[in-house]
């Protein structure tokens, strides 16, 4: 069995075949699914599927490129959610210096907020973070985010880097990526970081894995994720299914 840890199911890119998006998911032994909600429309839709199936939970906060957008209001219906028997998360959250769209003076304070936001509902949060990692651990230092923990999304930095993310109390989750062929560093850190501090996640409709890579993703191709791990382990799938998916349940806390 297998626990896709980050997918959005709320997307557009599922509105004419969801149903059959989440029947290949369950046919593949995925028996878990996490939708992550970044905004308005998408939290609700996270919310509206984690209501109509068992086995989807919702993650829900702000992502860092729409950092302009979020207001006060927004900050406090994500904590209202929060309580929410179907949230186990807060997030995703972090920064992202690859787009423009929000200044990184804001982005850091929206990001801040999120960290304490989190403390108070005393729930981890999904880290976002692309191309502005330093900063993304000195603000989890500074907010000392260690006391929620949470899980470096699609991780895309160093061992180091997530031997660091780990001393925090974070997990580090791989993606579509780590199958990549010229993807020397993800391959690295699947290689170096044991197996207790590691999810797997599709990020669909993004970062197909290989052989799907530039289509769109879904649940059903998490195996995939694992099969990599697995090789560049030297352990069997099944290894690596049963310990990641008892790693998602515990960091959730969510049941057998």
């Amino acid at each position: 069995m297998f626990i896709d840890t980050h997918v959005h199911l709320n997307a557009d890119q599922y509105e004419e075949d969801l149903e059959a998006v989440i029947q290949r998911a369950l046919d593949h032994q995925v028996e878990t699914m996490v939708v992550v909600g970044f905004d308005r429309k998408t939290i609700r839709r996270a919310l509206e599927l984690a209501e109509k199936y068992e086995f989807i939970y919702a993650v829900v906060g702000w992502h860092p490129v729409d950092a302009v957008d979020c207001t006060e209001q927004d900050l406090e219906r994500i904590e209202e959610l929060a309580a929410h028997p179907k949230v186990v998360a807060i997030g995703e959250t972090g920064l992202d210096y690859h787009w423009d769209k929000s200044p990184k003076e804001i982005q850091q304070e929206v990001f801040r907020k999120q960290i304490a936001l989190a403390k108070r509902v005393s729930l981890p949060i999904v880290i976002h973070n692309r191309e502005a990692t330093a900063d993304v651990l000195r603000i989890l230092k500074e907010e000392q985010a260690s006391e929620i923990g949470g899980i470096m999304h699609c991780f895309a930095g160093t061992p180091e880097e997530a031997r660091e993310s780990i001393s925090m109390n974070f997990m580090i989750s791989l993606g579509g990526p780590v199958t990549f062929k010229n993807a020397k560093v993800p391959k690295e850190v699947a290689t170096e970081v044991d197996l207790e501090h590691l999810l797997i996640e599709t990020d669909a409709p993004y970062l197909a894995p290989h052989p799907y890579r530039g289509k769109r993703n879904e649940p059903s191709y998490v195996p995939l994720v694992a099969e990599e791990i697995a090789r560049l382990k030297g352990l069997t799938i099944d290894e690596v299914a049963k310990a990641t998916t008892e790693n998602a349940r515990a960091f959730f806390g969510i049941g057998q």
